[in-house]
């Protein structure tokens, strides 16, 4: 359970680091994925989801 919330908190960092990085491109990004259709944000949701299962799997060798 303690590695869910090192990983939470990897994510949490990450996040920070691009807002405070570069907020602009950011705010861009956020911009242009509200004007898509649901499906499509949700297209690129599993998209990452899978790359990032994919990545862990490499990752830690399981």
């Amino acid at each position: 359970m303690s590695e869910l919330w090192a990983a939470l908190c990897l994510v949490a960092v990450l996040e920070g680091l691009f807002l405070f990085a570069a907020p602009g491109a950011w705010k861009r990004a956020a911009e242009q994925l509200h004007a898509l259709p649901n499906r499509h944000v949700r297209a690129i949701g599993g998209l990452v989801v899978i790359a990032g299962l994919l990545a862990l799997y490499f990752v830690r060798g399981v």
